[in-house]
C-alpha cells in the first residue's frame, strides 16, 4: 500500500518545480545565460554528478510503502505497520541481514567476544562467526580470495560501464564542445567504479561493518542521505519567502518598515542559534507526544519531527539573506529606472515584482546554494547533541551521535564514524564547489 509523507511529497513537489525552473530558463535567453556559464565550469559538472547521485538515493528513499502481509482464509487484506521504502527494496540484502553487534568491515568474525560453545561440549571466550557475513565460506582460509574474485567482478562491470559511458560522453562533446563533458565523465567513471565493488562485496559481507546493533553501516549510510536533501532543500522553502519578503521591504520601504525588520533579525541574531533551535524542537516535542492520534504509524511521526525541524531551521535562518537583500535594495531603489517608474505613477507592488524581485534573484540563487552545505552540517550537529531528528530516523548526525562512545574503546570501532564523515564529505565537498561556480556564474562582474 503506497503511502505519502508530508518530506516525500514536498521532495517531489521541489523537483518539479527545479524541472520547471530549467524549462522556463532554457526559453529565455537571459536567464539561461549565467546557467550556461555555471556549467562550463569543470569542478561545476563534477559536483553536479555527485549531487545527481546523492539526490538519486534520496529520491528512491521517498517512494514509501507498507508491504502486504500474507492475508488469512476469509479475511480482507492486512498491510504491516512497517513503512519501508523502494530504496529498502532494492536493498533488501543489506537490511535483512543484521548481526549481534559491531563487526569490522569485510570481516567474518564478531568485533567483541562472547561465550561460544566447543564441539565437545567445552566453553570458551572467542569471537564468534558472524551469521551472514562470510556465512557462505566453507573454510576462512579462502576470505581472501573471495574477496578478490568478487573485487575483480564488481570492477570488471564498472570498466564495462565506463567503456559505454565514454563513447557517450565523446558524442556530448561533439554536440557541445564549450561544456567540459570530460569533467562529468569523470566524475561519474569514479563513481561507477567505487560502486561496482562495494555492490559485489555487498553480497556476501558487510563492507563498510556493522554497528551496536548489527545493522549494516553501508545501508545506514544510504539511508541517511534523504534526510540530508531533506534538511538542505525543504528548509529553503522557509527560509526564502521570509527572507526575500523582509529583505526587499527593509530597503524599499525603508523608514519605520526597515526599523522593525531590522530590530527583528539583530535580535534573533542575537540568541544563540543552537538554544534558539533546540527551545523550539523541545516544544515541538511536547505537542507530538500529546497527541499520538495524529499518527497511524510511526514512520509518520518521525517524518514530522523531521518536517518541524526544517521549519525551525528555515525561520532562524533567514536573517542572513534577508540582510543581503536588503542592501541590494537599497542600492536598486536609487537607481533611474526605478525613480522612473515612480515618476510615471507605477504601483509599489508592480515595481517589486518586476523590477526589484528579478534583479536580486541572482543572490536568492547563490545564498540557496551556498546555504545548502551549512544546513546538511547542522543537521549533524543538532542530532549529535540530541535535539534533531527522530532517533528512529537514519541521519549522519544519529550516525555520529552512536558512534561517539566508542571511539575510546580498545581497540576503536572506527568506521561508522569514518562512514558518516565520508558521506557528509563527499556530499558538502560537492555543493561547496557547486555553490562557488553559482556565484561565478552569476555574477556579472566575471566570465568563466
Amino acid at each position: 500500500m503506497p503511502v505519502l509523507l508530508a518530506t516525500d511529497l514536498l521532495l517531489w513537489l521541489l523537483v518539479a518545480a527545479a524541472v520547471a525552473y530549467a524549462a522556463y530558463c532554457r526559453r529565455h535567453a537571459h536567464l539561461a545565460l549565467p546557467w550556461r556559464r555555471v556549467f562550463r565550469s569543470p569542478a561545476a559538472m563534477a559536483s553536479a554528478v555527485v549531487l545527481a547521485a546523492f539526490l538519486a538515493v534520496g529520491l528512491l528513499d521517498s517512494l514509501h510503502y507498507r508491504p502486504r502481509l500474507e492475508p488469512k482464509p476469509g479475511e480482507p487484506p492486512a498491510y504491516a505497520t512497517e513503512v519501508l521504502s523502494a530504496l529498502d527494496l532494492a536493498l533488501a540484502h543489506l537490511r535483512g541481514r543484521a548481526e549481534k553487534t559491531y563487526s569490522a568491515p569485510l570481516a567474518t568474525r564478531s568485533f567483541a567476544k562472547e561465550q561460544v560453545e566447543l564441539p565437545g561440549g567445552k566453553q570458551m571466550r572467542d569471537y564468534p562467526r558472524l551469521r551472514f557475513g562470510g556465512a557462505h565460506l566453507k573454510s576462512e582460509a579462502d576470505w581472501a580470495d573471495d574477496v578478490a574474485r568478487r573485487t575483480l567482478a564488481g570492477a570488471g562491470v564498472s570498466i564495462a560501464l565506463i567503456l559505454l559511458i565514454n563513447v557517450f560522453v565523446k558524442r556530448l562533446k561533439a554536440r557541445s564542445p564549450d561544456i567540459p563533458w570530460h569533467a562529468a565523465g569523470a566524475a561519474l567513471n569514479v563513481l561507477i567504479l567505487l560502486a561496482g565493488p562495494a555492490v559485489a562485496l555487498s553480497t556476501g559481507y558487510h563492507v563498510l561493518g556493522t554497528d551496536k546493533v548489527g545493522q549494516d553501516v553501508f545501508y545506514l549510510a544510504l539511508k541517511s542521505v534523504r534526510t540530508s536533501l531533506a534538511i538542505g532543500t525543504l528548509t529553503t522553502l522557509v527560509l526564502l519567502p521570509v527572507g526575500i519578503a523582509l529583505g526587499t521591504m527593509a530597503g524599499y520601504f525603508r523608514g519605520w518598515v526597515d526599523d522593525v525588520i531590522q530590530y527583528v533579525y539583530t535580535t534573533l541574531n542575537s540568541i544563540p542559534g543552537v538554544l534558539l533551535i533546540a527551545a523550539s524542537v523541545l516544544m515541538m516535542q511536547v505537542v507530538i507526544d500529546r497527541h499520538p492520534e495524529w499518527f497511524s504509524v510511526a514512520a509518520q511521526r518521525a517524518d514530522f519531527r523531521l518536517l518541524v525541524l526544517c521549519a525551525i531551521l528555515g525561520l532562524t535562518s533567514w536573517t542572513s539573506l534577508a540582510r543581503l537583500l536588503r542592501g541590494e535594495t537599497l542600492k536598486l531603489s536609487q537607481l533611474e529606472y526605478i525613480q522612473a517608474a515612480h515618476a510615471f505613477g507605477v504601483r509599489e507592488a508592480r515595481i517589486l515584482s518586476r523590477h526589484i524581485l528579478p534583479n536580486v534573484s541572482h543572490i536568492v540563487i547563490i545564498a540557496m546554494v551556498m546555504d545548502f552545505s551549512g544546513l546538511v552540517l547542522a543537521e549533524a550537529v543538532l542530532s549529535y547533541v540530541g535535539v534533531g531528528v527522530d532517533p528512529t530516523t537514519n541521519s549522519f548526525g544519529t550516525m555520529i551521535n552512536a558512534a561517539r562512545l566508542e571511539m575510546s574503546r580498545d581497540p576503536v570501532v572506527w568506521w561508522a564514524l569514518a562512514t558518516a564523515f565520508s558521506f557528509m564529505f563527499a556530499l558538502v565537498l560537492a555543493a561547496n564547489l557547486f555553490a562557488d561556480a553559482a556565484r561565478d556564474g552569476f555574477d556579472p562582474r566575471v566570465r568563466v
